[in-house]
């Protein structure tokens, strides 16, 4: 709280290159929902890179660590009118920024009705702030379940208000090894998002543990720390900045193996779909996917953008075309 509340005041204020990690080419809209952002909003934002996920239609989203509130402005636009984001930080002076340019940018949109709120409270403690079980369609967060010292707990809560189908799809910064002791007290360490981290590994076990299908990994880029002493401080573990997609499959969704084709209706993904770092699904085009891609494109949003059918190249033979 105080250093993203008192220290930083803007993101030239970090000491380290890690929230600054450069993510994928962004599609027009989303280049032109920035724009719209109001300009202190822009200046007090430290997350790394942009989490936006695809098909966004008229969903309910929730934003942890949402900090000044330019994801939440940004998805605001991407959800439309009939769509709601809930943005919820810890630190009072972020929200208040937040919560300050909604009438700004609900005039700005043209929506009669704000479509966005804010709250102040932990992303450990949703129930705290009222938010209800199965209540959202997608969780997202920038760069903070590390800061948070209960990671279990933060996708524990994520699990629970997302409704069955639902996803959290979000980056964060992950080590290759277990943090010293000294490196995890260390305060810049924390604030600068590495003392945190997770060992990679310890993702995997943690989604599953909690309910989750396994971890798709969307985009990784290794981090540059850009700075001498806290880099002596760290030794030789690395860190990578990785956006991954986690997903709510309910129980008895999984069907097996099969082949789909997408039909090219998601607004800035028509002609190509790239789903994760496995699968990229072009309009019309025949995919053989797995047992767990299959139950996840047949439970969510995605059933409604995907022709999904049954077994493997053989069965899709003999059943000819759909």
């Amino acid at each position: 709280q105080d250093y993203y509340g008192k220290e930083l005041q803007k993101s030239e204020d970090l000491k380290t290159n890690v929230c600054t990690t450069s993510a994928r080419p962004l599609p027009k809209a989303v280049r032109d929902a920035l724009e719209r952002v109001h300009e202190e909003v822009v200046a007090r934002y430290y997350g790394c890179g942009l989490v936006i996920p695809e098909c966004l239609s008229s969903c309910r989203i929730l934003d942890l660590g949402s900090g000044s509130g330019r994801d939440c402005y940004l998805l605001s636009q991407l959800v439309g009118e009939q769509g709601h984001v809930t943005g919820i930080d810890m630190t009072e002076g972020q929200v208040e920024v937040a919560k300050k340019h909604i009438a700004y940018h609900m005039d700005k949109f043209g929506y009669r009705n704000p479509n966005v709120e804010f709250l102040h409270g932990y992303m450990e403690k949703l129930g705290d702030a009222g938010l209800a079980d199965e209540s959202y369609d997608i969780v997202i967060s920038n760069c903070v379940i590390n800061l948070a010292p209960d990671k279990r707990a933060v996708l524990r809560e994520a699990f629970r208000v997302l409704k069955p189908g639902g996803e959290i799809y979000f980056s964060d910064i992950y080590t290759s090894q277990r943090l010293s002791e000294t490196v995890r007290r260390h305060r810049v360490l924390w604030g600068e998002c590495l003392a945190g981290a997770l060992y990679w590994r310890d993702l995997y076990s943690i989604a599953e543990e909690v309910g989750f299908s396994p971890p798709c990994l969307v985009t990784a880029s290794p981090i540059t720390i850009g700075n001498k002493e806290l880099e002596g401080i760290v030794g030789d573990c690395r860190f990578v900045s990785a956006t991954f997609r986690l997903f709510k499959v309910p129980a008895g969704s999984q069907a097996g193996p099969g082949q789909v084709i997408y039909n090219g209706g998601i607004v800035g993904h028509e002609r190509e779909l790239v789903f994760d770092a496995n699968f990229t699904f072009k309009e019309g085009e025949v995919v053989d996917v797995d047992a767990e891609m299959a139950a996840i494109l047949q439970s969510s949003r995605f059933a409604e953008e995907f022709l999904i059918r049954a077994g493997g190249a053989n069965a899709a033979a003999l059943q000819g075309c759909c």
